[in-house]
């Protein structure tokens, strides 16, 4: 990657870099000679590739496929624009791929989202800081406040409607927790009440079943909606009413679950 301040500075690493001075054997004037090549072909590649990015993500005018330019594409431009050498646009990808610097080029090979160890395995470059006119920059602003804004607004409305929907659960479960007990008190007097017939001889049986005291408390029609009231209901009594016990008869031919009331007359009298 190659950034703009790199530009006016000197680097050890060009010491490194092949002389390309055939007529002459000044080795320093070689040197500075290819430095400033190089120089010169990464400002321009630099620029171009920036630009390029920038015009990508400012409305695509040239049509690009993506922001990542192939190397022959870019090695065109510089050479045409610099008057360089593919040599020379070789030994500037050499020092980027060499360099550990944030230089503002990426390299990349094939597999875009894979390291590249060699010049020969890029494939396209890429600037990673696009140059934008004053318009796109304004134009980027204006959407990246309004998409956060609507992605606000969007938050709060998930937000509100998730506690609405809780108050409305709320709400729900606590009326089904007051209708479960309001049921219980009514199974319990249902089954309290036969308990004494039976003891005026009126029953024929000091139980009832679970099933007859249901359809005496809840219509036909409203079964369906108050099956999950209904069962907590029973599920209460068998952990917590002693006076109410479970059992398994043979009523007409059939085996079904009843209730007896397990409490004396007498003592249920005196507790009112």
């Amino acid at each position: 990657m190659v950034g703009s301040g790199w530009l006016d500075t000197r680097d050890e690493s060009f010491n490194l870099l092949p002389v390309d001075c055939d007529k002459s054997t000044d080795d320093q004037f070689c040197q500075a000679k290819q430095r400033d090549m190089t120089m010169a072909v990464l400002h321009e590649l630099y620029n171009y590739l920036s630009v390029q990015a920038g015009n990508f993500e400012c409305g695509n005018p040239e049509n690009l496929k993506s922001k990542c330019i192939w190397v022959s594409e870019a090695k065109d431009h510089v050479m045409n624009v610099t008057g360089s050498s593919p040599q020379k646009f070789e030994a500037a990808l050499h020092w980027i791929l060499n360099s550990n610097k944030d230089l503002g080029i990426w390299l990349k090979g094939r597999d875009l989202a894979g390291p590249v160890s060699s010049v020969e395995e890029v494939f396209c470059l890429e600037s990673a800081r696009p140059q934008m006119g004053l318009g796109c920059r304004f134009r980027r602003a204006v959407v990246m406040a309004i998409t956060n804004l609507f992605l606000f607004f969007w938050s709060l409305i998930t937000l509100w409607g998730i506690l609405i929907f809780l108050r409305y659960r709320w709400r729900k479960m606590e009326e089904e927790e007051q209708a479960m007990y309001d049921m219980v008190k009514k199974i319990i007097a249902v089954v309290q009440d036969h308990y004494k017939e039976w003891e005026r001889n009126s029953e024929r049986y000091p139980y009832v079943g679970i099933f007859h005291v249901r359809d005496s408390l809840i219509p036909p029609q409203s079964r369906k909606k108050m099956k999950r009231v209904w069962e907590r209901a029973v599920d209460f009594l068998a952990s917590n009413e002693s006076r109410i016990q479970t059992e398994s008869h043979r009523v007409a031919g059939e085996d079904m679950l009843v209730w007896r009331w397990t409490q004396p007359s007498y003592l249920s009298d005196s507790e009112h």
